[in-house]
């Protein structure tokens, strides 16, 4: 099986180094990550100038994109042969709830969906314990040919800040949600220029049993199947009652 490994954080990164060395050890890897952090990029193509790959090592290229950019190139066989499985991570930090709107590491793990491989977005939650992580990952693939996933669904996965040995097993979650971001804060431009660092992160509104908040609060891996089809059936009824009435 031969892994490709992509990240938002970008390529020098502790997470994608800790999981490249951990899956080249048992595992044919293409390394191909953003040339520095694009966290936040979420589904972006870069689409109004040319993109320039550019060889790190045997194994390993950067690109002057984003996470998307990245897994588009390698899958499109730009970058290195045919691979199998795309694993997206080890993000520095969660991608839980409604995170995943926003993460590039998501991101990564989607583009491949879209381009027809299996993929996992991995993140720890927390900036440490990022074996742990890697060794989630590899005990994940060991079993991974026995797992059918519908068309476009992929694993998010997070992983509590913790040493493997005290994390207390997996549980399959859905999404929680946040309140909402905090206000944006004033930056001071030394010219003067009204400039502002966006909000951080609010705390879970729904952290409730089942979702994936929950379960990692309570030291469990939280594996996440999302998929890209965003459209909410529950409204089409209501909507189509609607616009039966609607005059155009």
């Amino acid at each position: 099986m031969k892994i490709l490994i992509a990240n938002d954080d970008g390529i020098d990164a502790l997470g994608i180094q800790t999981l490249a060395r951990h899956l080249s050890a048992q595992y044919d890897t293409l390394l191909v990550a953003p040339d520095r952090n694009r966290s936040g990029a979420s589904n972006s193509l870069t689409l109004t100038r040319p993109l320039q790959p550019s060889q790190v090592d045997e194994h390993a290229y950067k690109v002057d994109g984003t996470p998307s950019d990245c897994v588009n190139l390698a899958l499109s066989g730009v970058i290195d042969g045919p691979v199998d499985i795309v694993v997206s991570g080890i993000n520095h930090g969660p991608n839980l709830g409604d995170d995943v709107i926003y993460s590039g590491t998501v991101a990564a793990a989607m583009e491949a969906r879209h381009l027809g491989r299996p993929a996992l977005a991995i993140s720890l939650v927390g900036t440490h314990h990022f074996d742990s992580a890697a060794q989630v990952v590899m005990m994940l693939l060991k079993d991974s040919h026995t797992l059918a996933m519908p068309a476009g669904v992929l694993l998010n996965i997070n992983v509590p800040d913790l040493p493997y040995e005290q994390i207390k097993g997996l549980k399959v979650t859905r999404l929680g949600y946040r309140h909402q971001a905090q206000a944006p804060i004033s930056a001071q431009h030394p010219r003067g220029v009204p400039s502002y660092w966006i909000g951080a992160l609010s705390e879970p509104y729904d952290a409730s049993p089942g979702t994936d908040f929950d379960a990692v609060a309570n030291g469990y891996v939280s594996i996440t199947p999302i998929h890209t089809d965003m459209t909410c059936y529950q409204a089409k009824t209501s909507l189509e009652n609607w616009i039966d009435v609607v005059t155009l």
